[in-house]
């Protein structure tokens, strides 16, 4: 774009020695890779292939016009350009700040849920061993109502040789 400011300014002034300047090859490689119509760039090559710039001066005007519809061409394609770029850092930004969230978000949930097992595994083998507790008292007192049972019967009869 500055190669191609400086070709216009250059052109406008009618300075005599552009052909042999960096901005003229710049413009030269341009002419080769712009969408440009094929009669612009013929006009375009013809300019930049003559010798002198004094031999198409009544043409300059129209190669000035080119040329200008070429820069604004390529302002309007970077102004384009940034704009999706700057977008596209800013989504990638609010994208970036809502995973790292997420991950903030899930890395508690892994925490809470850890632990809610690790509770989870405590209480399981308190009641594991209340069972077994359980049973056994349950055996004892199985064990206690037989004998009370026995005792009972061992009584009654007894008493039953006593009356």
């Amino acid at each position: 774009i500055a190669a191609l400011e400086k070709a216009i300014a250059a052109i406008e002034k009618g300075a005599t020695g552009f052909l042999q300047t960096t901005a003229a090859a710049k413009l030269r490689q341009l002419t080769v890779d712009m969408d440009l119509g094929s009669a612009d760039r013929d006009i375009l090559s013809a300019f930049l292939s003559t010798g002198s710039s004094n031999r198409y001066a009544p043409q300059s005007g129209q190669i000035v016009g080119i040329l200008k519809q070429m820069l604004e061409t390529m302002e309007k394609d970077l102004a384009e350009l940034t704009a999706t770029e700057q977008e596209a850092i800013s989504n990638f930004e609010a994208l970036s700040v809502a995973k790292t969230k997420e991950i903030d978000a899930n890395g508690a949930a892994i925490e809470s849920k850890t632990e809610r097992l690790g509770k989870v595994g405590l209480e399981i083998v308190a009641l594991k061993e209340d069972v077994d507790d359980t049973s056994k008292s349950m055996a004892d007192d199985k064990k206690f109502l037989a004998d009370l049972d026995k005792n009972c019967a061992t009584k009654k009869q007894e008493w039953e040789e006593r009356s």
